[in-house]
Parts: C-alpha cells; structure tokens; sequence
C-alpha cells in the first residue's frame, strides 16, 4: 500500500520540491531539498521522484564507478530489494537478476535468508542492505549469502552503523518497542553495529575491503547528493585467490 501511496503522490510532490539544490544520480533529476524521512523524520533525506535514501544513492554510485556491475554479464541475488533499484537492475540486459524476501510482495521468490533455496555456489553478486539488524541468526544468514556466491563472487551487505562504537551491542532481553526504538535506533532492529562489524562478516568466511568512498567526492558534491559522510561500503568477496583483503582497518 505505502509504495501504491508513493507512486501515486510522486509526480505532485516532485513538482512542489522543484529546484536545484539537491541531486539524485540515480533517477538523475534536481531539487531544491528532499523529503524527510525515518522515525524522527529527519530533513533532506527521501528523493521525492524514486524514493532513494543517502545509502541508495552511495550505492548506485559506487557500482557504477567501482565495479562492472554495469557492464559485465552477472548472476544477481537481491534479498529485501529496495524499491528504488528493482525496475532499474530488471531492466539492464547485463544483469540475470533475482529478488527474494521472505514477505515481500516485490520479491520473486519467497525464502528466508537464514535456510535459503537457492543452490550453492549460483550467484556471482549478493546484494542484502539493512537486513541483518532484523535478523536473529545473523552468522547463519552471513553463511547462507556466502553459500549461494560462486567462488570470487562479491556481495554488498550493508547495516546501519555507529562508528562511535567499537563492539555490536545486542540486548534480547529488551523487548519494548520503545526501548528498541531508542536503543537500537528501530523497534524491530535486534543490534547495533559498531566498529567490528567487518569481523564478524569475516567470522562468517567473507574477506572483506572496507571502501571508504565518500571521501572520493569534493564536499559539494556530496552535499548535493546529501551522502552520509560517515558510511563505508563493505565489500564482501568469497574464496578471491587473487587479493586476500583484511578487514582490520579503515582505508
């Protein structure tokens, strides 16, 4: 219903938004800001024409600029997908690309991401954003992703992180939606990720690049595209014989 209700009110609100303040390099069009967005409803944040996030347009730039998602012929898992890529990524000939989610009406196949029924080694690329806060077998999930990426397949595994923070804290004695919202930042999240995060992605078998890639944009052009300055990009590669990555500091 919430995205029938945003395709609805997308082109009135575009219209009301217009300017050229703001950009978004996904649908490629200007504003003069973005809409709030999350549970405190934080400003300049939503695109108003595809409904990207600061994350969103980070990826989007980052696979464009950094990989041959574009151009090479690829194998693509896309757990949770989130509504802004789904026509997009379809409609690239490049791209043989499946979405799954365990509820989703948008997902092609229904699964769950800690029992998946995808064969192993069959994907070369794993894209899971802001999935595993919800998860309570986070490893398990970790090793099923790993499981489905053929040997050197890659996959981006993107979690809402607090860099203030060495360790992940987890509670799951705290069962209030207040003091899960408060604590965790949402009430359905289980953790909080800090700073080890790119241990316990290897824990689970990836060897992991921690690309810090908003530091490759001047301060304007970030700002136009409202990055979150503070986001890494994990890079997960599985049995890569060729760079044997380390995940024990931040390029």
């Amino acid at each position: 219903m919430l995205i029938r209700l945003s395709l609805l009110f997308r082109k009135p609100v575009s219209l009301f938004y217009k300017g050229d303040n703001v950009e978004c390099p996904v649908c490629e069009k200007s504003f003069r800001k973005f809409l709030p967005y999350g549970n405190q409803g934080i400003d300049n944040r939503l695109c108003p024409n595809c409904l990207t996030l600061e994350r969103h347009r980070l990826l989007w730039l980052y696979l464009k600029q950094k990989t041959d998602f574009f151009t090479a012929n690829l194998k693509v898992l896309h757990i949770a997908p989130e509504q802004p890529f789904i026509k997009r990524f379809r409609s690239m000939e490049n791209l043989d690309y499946t979405t799954a989610d365990l509820v989703s009406p948008l997902a092609d196949v229904k699964t769950d991401i800690r029992n998946m029924v995808f064969d192993d080694n069959k994907f070369d690329v794993v894209i899971c954003n802001h999935v595993l806060e919800h998860i309570d077998k986070e490893q398990q999930a970790l090793k099923e992703i790993l499981r489905v990426l053929k040997p050197g397949g890659w996959a981006i595994l993107q979690v809402p992180m607090d860099y203030s923070k060495e360790k992940t804290y987890e509670d799951d004695t705290i069962t209030s939606r207040a003091e899960r919202e408060k604590i965790f930042g949402q009430y359905d999240h289980l953790r909080l990720y800090g700073n080890d995060y790119p241990k316990r992605l290897e824990k689970a078998g990836f060897s992991v690049k921690i690309e810090n890639f908003t530091a490759e944009f001047e301060k304007e052009q970030a700002e136009r595209y409202r990055f979150d300055m503070n986001e890494k990009i994990f890079l997960c590669m599985k049995n890569n014989l060729s760079t044997n990555f380390s995940a024990s500091t931040f390029i």
